[in-house]
């Protein structure tokens, strides 16, 4: 009976690229594709069709299971490829860390952490979801030192970081992305909205519409989506004649934004366009507003930062600038794939251009 003739080894699905190399590599071993060693990276790289990146982490992999040996003249030399069986791939951890339920997040976000979790889980991605406000705190170190070693995980994923919180994961060992931005001086991979480029856009648009006294209302606290933001309409206006800046920062309370409010009304120059961060902050705006007598817009104009399905519901309609949550989802699902299954990933800023909705608040 003749021996069957040793197949070629399936190409890696892109999936889980590193656990498909994986066993790719084994699938070869084991019916005899390679024999005595394995030929060159930039031969493994070609046949395999991925990056040397994506070929190493898979061949330190497959070193760690025993399936090869690096000899002295850096040669991977196969061991027992007939008798030995295919480890399983552990499951990668994706631990997402909010400070509150998702009855508190806007309802993109829920909508953004639902299609995530999909996601993920179909690339074979265990999700797990912690709530945990001791870590949102301005010195967070000790409850997140002992959050993070009893649940222990893959990539860390974490929303509504501030600053304390940013520069703690920064310093540890592990993986860790961003849902936002970062402040300043941190180098962690985000993804976030560009909000500076709204900003700016915005700053420009209620210019061009004659408004020189323009209030951005942000919330109290470190967050690098608002650094972003106050640093792209300032941008936008420091070139333009008589334009001024009022920046009003509440602490996520109606009676204090309120009174913020009322305190800029009664100023000198009174702002007569207000850039709002936040869709219920918006709403918040747009009713006191109103309240004290001002039209919108004929007497003030107002621009929301974000998005939210609410605002499809008010009259006048807002004008708003807005990002498809499938794709902010899609986005943040890839760098966690990569951070999962490389541990790599260059410390930038995923930045996506959000759309200008116009509507009859500007």
């Amino acid at each position: 009976m003749k021996n069957k003739a040793p197949t070629t080894p399936s190409l890696p699905k892109r999936l889980s690229l590193v656990a498909q190399t994986v066993d790719s590599l084994c699938e070869g071993i084991r019916n005899g594709h390679w024999q005595k060693e394995l030929p060159g990276e930039r031969e493994l790289c070609q046949s395999l069709q991925v990056s040397r990146r994506t070929l190493r982490s898979a061949l330190d992999e497959i070193q760690r299971q025993g399936w090869i040996e690096v000899t002295e003249r850096q040669r991977r030399r196969i061991k027992n490829r007939r008798t030995r069986q295919p480890a399983p791939t552990p499951k990668k951890v994706v631990a997402i860390l909010m400070p509150g339920s998702f009855l508190s997040l806007p309802s993109r976000i829920t909508f953004v952490m639902d299609t995530l979790r999909s996601k993920l889980t179909a690339a074979g991605c265990v999700v797990q979801f912690h709530i945990h406000p001791a870590c949102y705190t301005s010195s967070p170190a000790r409850a997140l030192e002992q959050f993070v070693t009893d649940h222990p995980a893959t990539v860390w994923l974490v929303l509504s970081a501030q600053e304390p919180m940013q520069r703690w994961f920064a310093r540890q060992p592990f993986s860790s992305l961003i849902l936002g931005s970062c402040a300043p001086g941190i180098s962690l991979p985000s993804v976030d909205v560009d909000l500076h480029a709204a900003c700016h856009h915005a700053g420009g648009l209620l210019w061009r519409k004659g408004h020189r006294q323009i209030g951005l209302v942000l919330f109290k606290g470190i967050y690098g989506g608002d650094i972003a933001s106050e640093e792209g309409l300032r941008e936008a206006l420091k070139d333009m004649p008589g334009a001024h800046l009022h920046v009003l920062r509440h602490d996520n309370q109606a009676a204090s934004l309120c009174a913020l409010l009322d305190e800029s009304m009664r100023s000198a120059k009174p702002p007569t366009a207000y850039l709002v961060a936040g869709a219920t902050p918006v709403l918040t705006v747009m009713m006191h507003l109103m309240r004290r007598g001002k039209r919108i817009p004929q007497d003030v104009s107002v621009i929301s930062r974000d998005n939210d399905p609410i605002l499809d519901a008010t009259s006048p309609s807002v004008a708003r600038y807005a990002i498809q949550p499938e794709q902010l989802a899609t986005r943040i699902a890839l760098a966690v794939r990569q951070l999962a299954e490389t541990r790599t990933m260059p410390a930038h800023a995923i930045r996506l251009m959000p759309t200008f909705i116009p509507g009859d608040s500007a």
